[in-house]
């Protein structure tokens, strides 16, 4: 996400390099590179020539200290801009109420049922929520079987009503169900349209009316750039929602849509949908993304994807074994695991400081680790666990087990040889995250 915009924005604080201290006259260029750079990400032109005229009076009424030079002022005041456009800090979810219900609107393929799901889980797990999801679409029975799948996947129940066509009385016998079963909190889908019509605007204002939601959440295709922005502002004079949802925004690499969103309606991005999975959704931090957009990373984020699979008694035994050099390739392959759970290789490993740009333009999937983990399978467990006994018709057995040549597990071996020892330097304080992501990512890239 925000690739083109990262780049532009890169190119245009170089040219405050050399540059001994900021000027009238060295920051017009540069403020009217960043302008067409928010423009080519789609934000708004209103909004883009705000931004700068802010960042300009801020960066002319600051002193440069001698040891922070003109280019990383720059940088820290757009920074702190982007965040402050993008709504300054994580908006909060009122959970009150029990149930405490849930209103999702939006047009048809913004991703609506999907998040339902996405938010039904996350609530569960993080909140310790007991949710129940309404199939409110009365209009396409493909909505509401692709809920009941979602509700599978998630482990969480949905409530239906076969041939009841008013959505209103489906969402009021859904909340009265969810008090019945102790179930606190209601999310409740309803009906998208391929465009906005009175229709539409008219059931849904019906169904926040009659069940008051104490959350009204609008879920948007980033995708769509000015389009979703315009669609929020349409929606928001209608329904006046608490907030925003932004799904699909790991495809979206211009990003005007976060961007914009929040100074057109005047109400926060709560969360992200970063891809396909149930486990793709993301808390919208704009702090956060703001140092994603200037190639800072987010190692918060990262850490706290981390802490989900991680629980103290496991972290510690593998502790131990990275102190004694004991970690072996089933623990290496139980780390792969977990990793996939906490998302795509790719954009994680873009969430370390300078890895992003590195990682541009490779082509890495969620079957990244299909071939390294075909290798490991095929070693018998004492290769597993101690992998200097692996000669050389050991590995041409290894190779034809998992479908690969021999020199792809030399290359494995190898490399996963100086990742434990990469690791143990990490572990006596001697190395860094980003070495051993690098060090990953070169194994992942040579399957």
């Amino acid at each position: 996400m925000f690739e083109s915009l990262s780049d532009r924005l890169e190119q245009s604080f170089k040219m405050l390099k050399g540059q001994g201290r900021i000027s009238e006259v060295n920051i017009a260029e540069t403020l009217k590179d960043v302008r067409r750079a928010l423009l080519d990400a789609d934000v708004n032109y209103k909004i883009a020539k705000n931004f700068t005229d802010t960042v300009k009076e801020k960066a002319l009424g600051q002193k440069v200290v001698e040891s922070v030079k003109p280019g990383q002022l720059m940088v820290k005041i757009v920074h702190d801009e982007l965040a402050s456009l993008m709504g300054g800090t994580a908006a909060e979810m009122n959970l009150q109420g029990n149930p405490t219900v849930i209103l999702l609107a939006g047009l048809q393929g913004s991703g609506k049922t999907t998040f339902a799901g996405k938010l039904a889980q996350f609530l569960k797990k993080k909140h310790n929520k007991k949710p129940l999801m309404v199939a409110g679409d009365v209009y396409r029975p493909a909505a509401i079987d692709q809920l009941k799948v979602v509700g599978e996947q998630t482990g969480v129940p949905v409530y239906t009503e076969d041939g009841q066509k008013d959505p209103v009385k489906i969402a009021k016998s859904g909340i009265k169900q969810a008090k019945k079963d102790g179930q606190d909190l209601v999310i409740i889908d309803t009906a998208g349209r391929l465009a906005i019509d009175e229709q539409m605007m008219n059931e849904v204002a019906g169904i926040k009316k009659a069940v008051e939601p104490h959350e009204t959440l609008f879920i948007v295709d980033a995708m769509t750039g000015q389009d979703a922005v315009n669609t929020a502002k349409e929606f928001n004079e209608r329904l006046d929602y608490e907030g925003v949802i932004l799904t699909k925004l790991d495809g979206d690499t211009r990003g005007g849509a976060a961007l914009s969103i929040r100074a057109v309606v005047d109400k926060p991005i709560k969360f992200i949908g970063t891809g396909e999975k149930m486990e793709n959704i993301d808390v919208f931090h704009p702090d956060r993304m703001a140092d994603r957009i200037l190639g800072m990373g987010d190692i918060v984020s990262l850490v706290e994807k981390a802490q989900e699979q991680y629980d103290d008694k496991e972290a510690r035994k593998l502790s131990k074994k990275i102190a004694t050099n004991e970690f072996d390739f089933d623990d290496f392959l139980s780390q792969i695991q977990q990793i996939k759970k906490m998302g795509n290789f790719k954009d994680l490993a873009s969430m370390i400081p300078g890895m992003g740009k590195a990682l541009r333009n490779m082509d890495m999937d969620d079957d990244a680790f299909k071939g390294i983990e075909a290798i490991i399978r095929s070693m018998t467990p004492e290769e597993r666990k101690n992998p200097k006994v692996m000669n050389g018709s050991r590995r041409k057995r290894i190779a034809e087990g998992s479908g690969n040549n021999v020199q792809e597990v030399n290359k494995l071996i190898k490399q996963f040889s100086e990742t434990r020892k990469m690791m143990k330097k990490m572990k006596d304080g001697k190395g860094g995250m980003k070495n051993m992501m690098q060090n990953m990512q070169q194994m992942n890239g040579n399957m």
